[in-house]
């Protein structure tokens, strides 16, 4: 079974996110990191032939750590271990997606490729209510506990602003509506809370893997309107859980 959603159940939560973190990215910081991670790489390089962290001066090791916890600007997840050590979804559908502009693509892949760079944007008419992104997993996934919205296209300033973000979003575990999400209207990592989402009962692997592949789905209910596109963004919705350390 799945916890602590019960079969059957139709309560549908109004949630508001847990957490927020806000965002400051920028093509001018992105720059200056790349600056930095050429720097580490020499800096490794010398601690390769031989020369200890300790013995490096306090700007070299400075630039080391930096660069130690990720090694793209624009990673959502840095080098440590993550729910995703354990795996992830097997899939990620979107029910519409604006068409490719220039060397940029908006599928719905884009909302889950662990990047701030990209982003799904919907394709439909209007402000793309009703459309949605649908989440496959395998029966043995680990469980999730936090679900982490990075709203708009926040690559920049300027692309969160111009861009519709969402407002509220509707979530669906195998079909069946749950929780609906209310999103602050901020560059930002919003986490919404959950009892463990998946199977249990995971003393026995080899039957776990048997047991009914799931979905989460996450449709559109309203925006804030973009000052240029009626287009809606959603640059990420990624997971945080259980089962895996």
């Amino acid at each position: 079974m799945f916890t602590p959603i019960a079969s059957g159940q139709t309560d549908i939560k109004e949630i508001k996110p847990a957490g927020i973190e806000p965002l400051n990215l920028s093509s001018d910081e992105a720059a200056r990191f790349e600056k930095t991670l050429q720097m580490a790489i020499a800096i490794f390089d010398k601690m390769k032939n031989g020369t200890k962290f300790d013995d490096l001066s306090q700007e070299e090791q400075k630039i080391v750590q930096q660069v130690d916890e990720k090694e793209n600007y624009w990673d959502v997840l840095g080098n440590g271990c993550s729910w995703y050590c354990g795996g992830g979804p097997e899939g990620v559908t979107a029910s519409s997606e604006l068409k490719p502009q220039g060397t940029n693509s908006y599928e719905g892949s884009k909302a889950h490729d662990l990047s701030y760079q990209t982003a799904w944007v919907e394709g439909a008419a209007g402000y793309g209510t009703g459309e949605f992104l649908t989440y496959k997993f395998s029966a043995a996934s680990p469980r999730i506990t936090d679900i982490i919205v990075v709203n708009g296209y926040v690559k920049s300033e300027k692309s969160y602003l111009e861009n519709s973000r969402v407002k509220k979003l509707k979530m669906y575990l195998n079909e069946t509506p749950i929780a609906i999400l209310h999103l602050a209207d901020i560059r930002s990592n919003q986490t919404f809370r959950f009892g463990p989402i998946g199977h249990g009962e995971r003393e026995n692997f080899e039957s776990l893997k048997l047991r009914q592949d799931w979905t989460l789905k996450f449709e559109i209910l309203e925006v804030y309107e973009g000052s240029k596109y009626d287009d809606v963004a959603i640059t990420e919705i990624y997971f945080d859980g259980v089962d895996v350390h």
